[in-house]
């Protein structure tokens, strides 16, 4: 696993693409909605990241690293339903 630097970068540049992607489609009002669950979804993995609890440190990035692509997964499918 690289460091928590490098995870939180990746969260960044993902999502990031993920809301310019969403931007350049045509209706508005949906983009507007997606972007929404774009940030909401920054924020908790960026607070799961910052988590100073779990005891093994390397499982819990892996596993937040595995939460990062299934959920820019499914943001992406939703971007793709947007005309």
């Amino acid at each position: 696993m690289a460091s928590i630097k490098n995870l939180k970068k990746d969260i960044n540049y993902i999502l990031g693409d993920l809301i310019t992607e969403v931007s350049a489609k045509a209706n508005k009002k949906e983009a507007d909605v997606i972007i929404d669950e774009i940030i909401v979804t920054f924020d908790e993995l960026i607070a799961k990241v910052n988590d100073k609890k779990p005891e093994n440190k390397q499982a819990h990035l892996k596993q937040v690293n595995q939460d990062l692509e299934q959920e820019a997964g499914k943001l992406l499918a939703k971007i793709n339903e947007v005309k």
